[in-house]
């Protein structure tokens, strides 16, 4: 009996240690930790999941199908989340979508969801990178619930010619001659547009640069012109940009600028010499003039692409606009972060 009771107190013992352990009760730092150095860790930020690979649509070319695809940054918390995508610059011939991590990590460290996506570019013409930028927020509506997005707060980043592609997107919020492929129950309307260094006048993108410059956007081989009105072929003999500017306007973000508009921040470097300054210029009176929400950053001293934009001051100003704009993550309820999707 004696040795009985002995055993039962014992597992009782063991019990009792062991709902101690599983409920969050930490081990003493003994025998183990001889010689250790202890370091205490207390969590101050998320975990950032990275998930490659998406596919946001499939697009028909004349004897084949291309598929586009995206990869996301996703804090791992139960909060619904504002979302950011991400358009790369290129100049309009590539779309290397997963660049400028250093920007894309702040964001998500910030607490937003950061998609960053591919679109077609030159051989491929207006308006089949607005056609998928669109689609690529219509995906984001369309799976929200799967990386934990609040649906109503979609904003836009890009850079270069992904910073035309993101003014383009705000600009033609509500215009539904762009909307095509899946998902045409999501609106692609997004509700911030930060654009750096890009392009909102294709007509003018040397304006103020020497005339050698400018001659040079005058060529039908330019990549606005290529992007407005293809190359030469066969019976096409491909134009200058400025020998079609009614077709230029309509592919430019100044040839959107009516109706009402999501708020813009503007960036811009001082020293540019490849997009002209003015490019920003133009849109931030245009948005003025139409008294829509927006703010204009000139960099002082800042090229095209370089070494400015990845320093700490620039990444915080869009972090923080980007928070002040669409605000921050929303805390759900605890039978809501049971869903097997709430840890992203």
């Amino acid at each position: 009996m004696k040795f009985s009771l002995a055993c039962l107190l014992g597992g009782m013992a063991m019990a009792v240690a062991a709902s101690g352990a599983l409920a969050g009760v930490r081990p003493a730092l003994t025998g183990y930790s001889e010689g250790a150095q202890i370091m205490h860790v207390t969590p101050t930020r998320d975990q950032i999941d990275a998930i490659n690979g998406v596919v946001y649509a499939q697009v028909k070319s004349l004897r084949a199908v291309r598929q586009l695809h995206m990869s996301f940054l996703v804090p791992r918390n139960g909060d619904l989340k504002p979302a950011i995508l991400y358009l790369p610059g290129g100049g309009f011939t590539s779309a290397d979508y997963d660049k400028f991590i250093e920007m894309r990590m702040a964001l998500a460290q910030a607490g937003f969801v950061v998609a960053a996506a591919e679109y077609r570019t030159v051989p491929d013409t207006f308006p089949d990178p607005v056609v998928d930028g669109k689609a690529a927020v219509r995906y984001l509506r369309a799976h929200a619930a799967e990386y934990g997005i609040d649906a109503k707060r979609i904003g836009v980043l890009g850079d270069s010619a992904g910073g035309w592609l993101a003014q383009m997107l705000g600009v033609t919020n509500g215009e539904k001659s762009f909307d095509k492929g899946d998902y045409m129950n999501q609106s692609s309307d997004v509700q911030a547009v930060a654009t750096l260094y890009g392009l909102s006048d294709l007509l003018r993108i040397g304006e103020g640069f020497p005339d050698d410059i400018q001659q040079v956007h005058r060529s039908p081989a330019s990549t606005e012109a290529l992007l407005v009105n293809g190359p030469a072929f066969r019976d096409k003999p491909g134009a200058g940009i400025g020998q079609t500017p009614d077709k230029a306007m309509q592919a430019s973000p100044l040839g959107h600028i009516n109706g009402k508009k999501p708020p813009f921040l503007i960036m811009h470097g001082s020293a540019d010499t490849l997009v002209s300054p003015w490019q920003s210029q133009r849109l931030y009176e245009a948005l003025k003039s139409i008294h829509s929400p927006v703010q204009y950053v000139l960099v002082a001293g800042a090229e095209h692409g370089d070494i400015h934009w990845f320093q700490p001051p620039v990444i915080d100003k869009v972090t923080q606009w980007f928070r002040q704009t669409l605000g921050a993550p929303i805390k759900v309820s605890q039978d809501k972060r049971d869903h097997p999707n709430a840890n992203l």
